[in-house]
């Protein structure tokens, strides 16, 4: 096959492999998840601007989390829905759109963890350092963190998918639910050394630094909350950390989960619907993890609704 031109190319995405039958109950789940999604992030992030006492650097930092969570559902999951109800024969994506959304998937993923970092620094000052808590997590701090967590991704994430870009193709369908970095590179017939070898890199560095980080600062928070006989300080940072624990430990199984089996194209039914559960469980998850376990927000959640019971009663 020829070359074509940026603007001219246009792919075929496999797609989920779902009956006729199965069609609409998928397209339903997937639409409700969707919407669920939407409602729990976008409301998260309006809830704690709008409340003046949740403007704290824990819940301004979280705040990146759920606009983050919001771009990664949208980049995949509107054109899934519509593939859905697509002929398989049928489901044409342009070859500029295909790099876009593989860009803001992979940009989704590692913001995912750098966003983490920066509230595990947030946990590590507050816990660790209490006194100097105020001085250190300033509005100055607050901005460089959010800077850190996107900046850095933005960068890797280009170089990432420029160098899969600048490779010819031979090939125009996508073996996959939608596109991603190793679906754009596996269209080409050359060599993709270059790519594999700075994909492993950055896999490592981001994982590496992901999980190191959050050892050692569990390690430290840990050390402090034993030497400490402060009962409450204790059992707050117990909920907070637990909190992101396990936000963490759900980003990173699904996460493990896609790359490895990327690497196994006989488990492709497999890896599509891990594909779908990492764009689609973490961010659904993640605001209510928050949203229930951190008491402040909890409780700014439950007034909010009995408010509005009693207004609609008096009514």
């Amino acid at each position: 096959m020829e070359n074509q031109t940026f603007s001219e190319h246009v792919l075929l995405l496999e797609g989920l492999k779902v009956t006729p039958q199965s069609s609409y109950p998928a397209f339903i789940l997937l639409l409700l998840i969707y919407i669920f999604i939407m409602v729990s992030n976008i409301g998260l992030v309006v809830l704690i601007s709008m409340e003046r006492s949740l403007h704290q650097p824990m819940y301004l930092l979280f705040c990146n989390m759920s606009i983050n969570d919001v771009l990664g559902a949208t980049t995949v999951i509107p054109r899934l829905l519509g593939d859905i109800l697509t002929a398989s024969p049928n489901r044409f994506i342009s070859y500029v759109e295909c790099v876009i959304q593989a860009f803001c998937f992979h940009l989704h993923l590692g913001t995912s963890h750098t966003v983490l970092l920066t509230m595990a620094f947030d946990r590590y000052v507050a816990i660790c350092n209490p006194l100097h808590y105020a001085t250190i997590m300033t509005n100055k701090m607050l901005l460089k963190l959010t800077v850190f967590a996107w900046g850095v991704i933005i960068v890797m994430v280009g170089i990432l998918i420029g160098l899969s870009i600048r490779l010819s193709h031979c090939r125009k369908v996508i073996l996959h639910p939608y596109c991603d970095n190793a679906s754009l590179f596996k269209l080409s017939c050359q060599s993709v050394l270059y790519n594999n070898v700075y994909g492993f890199t950055y896999t490592v560095l981001l994982l590496g630094s992901s999980i190191g980080s959050t050892i050692l600062t569990y390690l430290k928070i840990a050390m402090v909350c034993l030497t400490s006989k402060n009962k409450v300080l204790n059992s707050r940072a117990l909920q907070t950390c637990a909190t992101h624990l396990a936000v963490y430990l759900i980003l990173l199984v699904s996460g493990l989960t896609f790359v490895t089996l990327h690497r196994f194209p006989q488990w492709s039914d497999h890896r599509k619907l891990a594909a779908i559960m990492v764009i689609a469980v973490p961010p659904a998850l993640n605001a209510v993890i928050y949203g229930l376990q951190i008491k402040e927000i909890r409780q700014k959640i439950i007034n909010m609704i009995y408010n509005k019971k009693v207004s609609f009663r008096i009514e």
